[in-house]
């Protein structure tokens, strides 16, 4: 994990967030998180419009090991989803933090990035997994 970008903000359930100059924040799953489940298979993501609680369930990661929930770090409105994973949600595993990307959501309270670690507050937090 020493390729962790920094300038992502990260969430103890292993999503980053990643705050664009639009004000929309690009939300995936950590390398760390990819890396336990293993080939990536499927991917359910939330329908674009749909209204999301920090800390709710929000879409669903299948490998050939398991299936994840994914939980939202943020609040807001889902504006896209990376229409990419339908067809190669393999995408996930070669590319977490760039191609791999699961949804955009608008904020409703920016303020929520602030309570994300950031990328070497992560590091200590997932030494022990």
């Amino acid at each position: 994990m020493s390729d962790l970008p920094v300038e992502l903000k990260y969430a103890s359930s292993h999503e980053w967030a990643r705050l664009e100059s639009d004000g929309t924040v690009v939300i995936g799953i950590t390398d760390h998180a990819q890396a336990a489940l293993g080939d990536v298979v499927y991917v359910e993501l939330p329908e674009e419009g749909a209204d999301i609680d920090v800390g709710s369930e929000i879409a669903v990661v299948e490998s050939v090991k398991a299936a994840s929930d994914i939980y939202t770090p943020v609040t807001g409105e889902v504006v896209e989803i990376n229409p990419a994973l339908e067809d190669q949600p393999e995408t996930i595993n070669q590319s977490p933090y760039v191609d791999g990307w699961l949804f955009r959501v608008r904020l409703s309270n920016p303020d929520e990035l602030d309570d994300m670690m950031n990328a070497d507050e992560y590091l200590l937090a997932t030494e022990d997994d």
